[in-house]
């Protein structure tokens, strides 16, 4: 890949319940140490926009071991560039149909593919008020009851899954990729 791209890192379980504490500051700091260019943080859950040109899987591998230096914990790390994170929206399947609060609406991002075992296993934790629906590398959840409580999102990990999974709110989807966008602009 030659040319720069924007990406969207996606970090699973950092700052959440004060664990993994990662600093968004140092975030931004350890991706423009890497060489990516115009990191942008977003909120305090481990959402980073930038610009690179270099390969998924290397950009990956380098801001997991950053994290691992910096702080001494394993963290995950999902991207995706503008252009796929403009499919995930638009291949939203809620996009019809009765309005749905923003805030019980998940993406699930996947590292990789959903075992069939996993997507049975999904199915069957999911209780009647909750919606699933599989895409490509993402998992659509609305989960009107709550998130804390629902057996469906505990189950979004790697082990159940077969995949690194990280999950975000509607709205955040929809900022993130707003970021990205910006940063193509100027």
């Amino acid at each position: 890949m030659s040319s720069n791209q924007h990406f969207i890192c996606l970090i699973r379980g950092v700052n959440v319940g004060g664990n993994k504490l990662l600093k968004m500051d140092a975030l931004r700091a350890l991706c423009e140490s890497i060489g990516v260019k115009g990191a942008k943080t977003y909120l305090q859950s481990g959402n980073v926009v930038f610009r690179s040109s270099l390969d998924r899987g290397v950009l990956a591998r380098r801001i997991e071991d950053g994290i691992r230096k910096a702080t001494g914990f394993e963290a995950k790390v999902i991207l995706r560039t503008a252009s796929e994170m403009r499919e995930v929206i638009a291949a939203n399947p809620f996009a019809a149909g009765p309005q749905r609060d923003p805030r019980a609406f998940l993406v699930a991002f996947l590292g990789g593919e959903i075992g069939k075992d996993a997507a049975a296993l999904l199915s069957k934790l999911k209780i009647d008020s909750e919606e699933l629906h599989f895409g490509d590398r993402e998992l659509y959840l609305y989960l009107p009851d709550g998130i804390a409580g629902s057996k469906l999102s505990n189950a979004l990990t790697e082990k159940k899954l077969g995949a690194n999974v990280t999950a975000r709110n509607w709205n955040t989807v929809k900022a993130l990729l707003e970021m990205a966008e910006d940063g193509q602009r100027a």
